[in-house]
Parts: structure tokens; sequence; C-alpha cells
């Protein structure tokens, strides 16, 4: 190890890094052009700010842990991963649209897959001041049952049973005595703010199943587990990473006390 921080630090650390500079590009960006209209310009600064924040992850990495390998949506995949011993799984840019809208709602995602676990996973959320990693301390979660349930869900690419599941789950909390309010669905950008709108309060729920990449999920995922979120795949299996081609077919994120009615309500959406 070339740095003697540890594994969770250096993705701490580096992912602030990363999303620090995306804030600056992109200030920069507005300062030059103004309020982008047109999407090709948008692109632009999309473009340029995920191969920015990818070189500085990369050359990162290189330095504090040159033995590792690394899986990145900017740079090219390498099947020499799928025999190394650590893997880090990152995405320089998690909600590349929203950041080109000018949104808070984007992340840098940075993940250590190792001994066929997740480690040192880390969700910067720059434009929000926040950050979620495994070295936050945790507290009891609580669900609000003075509101409706809410499920975040993708705005492009929602599940083709979500308006189903909805119906069931409403009237499963109902009987159950568990919440009385219905359930509403909740429009967020990328994966990590997804997650983090559970681990606010804000949301109690996420469902995906139109797949994505590993470096959408890995670091999601390990820090709603480390808060203590239930996190599988659809059919309630965990998932793992480090594949070949790097591909999740299906998320579900969930406060404990909803998970198993939530699965419920997705295997009953689903045979209908």
């Amino acid at each position: 190890m070339s740095d003697p921080r540890s594994d969770a630090e250096i993705s701490r650390d580096i992912a602030h890094q990363a999303g620090q500079l995306l804030l600056q590009i992109r200030r920069d960006f507005f300062a030059e052009h103004g309020e982008v209209q047109d999407k090709e310009t948008a692109n632009k600064l999309r473009d340029a700010a995920d191969a920015a924040s990818n070189d500085l992850i990369l050359d990162f990495l290189a330095a504090a842990r040159p033995s590792d390998a690394v899986l990145s949506e900017e740079a090219k995949d390498d099947e020499a991963r799928l025999d190394s011993d650590r893997v880090w799984i990152v995405d320089p840019l998690d909600g590349t649209w929203e950041y080109g809208q000018n949104r808070r709602d984007f992340a840098v995602h940075v993940a250590l897959w190792a001994g066929g676990e997740l480690h040192a996973c880390s969700v910067d959320l720059p434009a929000q001041e926040l950050a979620r990693t495994v070295l936050d301390s945790t507290s009891e979660l609580t669900l609000d049952s003075s509101r409706p349930v809410r499920i975040v869900a993708s705005r492009s690419r929602p599940p083709a049973t979500l308006d189903a599941t909805c119906a069931a789950l409403a009237r499963i909390l109902r009987e159950t005595g568990i919440n009385e309010h219905g359930v509403e669905i909740v429009d967020v950008g990328s994966v990590g703010a997804k997650v983090n709108e559970i681990l606010s309060g804000r949301a109690d729920a996420y469902v995906h199943d139109t797949g994505f990449y590993e470096w959408d999920v890995a670091a999601p995922y390990g820090v709603a587990r480390h808060y203590g979120l239930e996190c599988s795949n659809i059919v309630g299996e965990p998932i793992t990473f480090n594949h070949m081609p790097p591909y999740v077919n299906n998320l579900v994120v969930a406060h404990p006390m909803l998970y198993p009615h939530l699965m419920n309500a997705l295997s009953e959406a689903s045979a209908t």
C-alpha cells in the first residue's frame, strides 16, 4: 500500500476531491456560457466533467493503491480485473443528465470489491455538501407513518409494474396497520442521490428493474447496507460484483421495516 490511509479513508477522500472538481467545472462552465438551453452545449459540459473526474480518480488510485484493479464507467474495461483480489468500482459522475441541468442530485461513487464483499464505499453529493460513507456513525432507522410511503424510481425507466406494486404495497401496509396514507413515487437522479433520499428520511425505498452497470450500484449499495437498509435484487438475493459484463439486472433498497412488505408487493404485482 503506497498510502497509509485506510481503504475507507481513500474512498472518502477521492470521492470528495472528484466532487469538488465537478462543482468547479460546472461553475466555470456556467460563468462562461450562462444558463445552457440546448442539449449539445450541456453535453459538452457533461462529457468534460465525466472525463476530468475519471482522470482524477484513476490518478489518485494509481498513486495510493497501485496494485489494485479499477472498473470505471469512463475507462476501458480490462478483463484482468476478474482475477484481481481487489477491484475499485467507480462512477466519476453518476447523474450526468442532472449535472448538466444544474441540479443537485448527482454523485460520485467509489467502492472496493475485495474478498467477495464490498468495502470502503462512498457516495459524495457535492452540490448537497454531503457525503455518505462507511466511516459514518449510524443510528436506528425510523419509518415515518405520518405521511405516505415514498418509493424512489427512475424518471426515464421506471419499473413496468411500479403502479401495481404501489397499489399492492399501499393495501398491505393498510391491512397490517403500518401506514394508512398510501404510497407515492419520487423522482430523483443519481442512484447515490436516490439512496440518500432514504437515508435522509424523505423516502423509504428504491426499486429498479430495467438494469444498470456495477458502477451505478456498488457504492450506494454498500453505503445503504452500512446504514442498516435492506438491499437485494428483486427476488431477495444479494447482489455481487466484478462480473463480465459488469451489469446488474435489478435492485431493491428499503427501510428494514418496509422491506418484507415491499417484496410481497413486488411479487404480487409481477404475477398479475
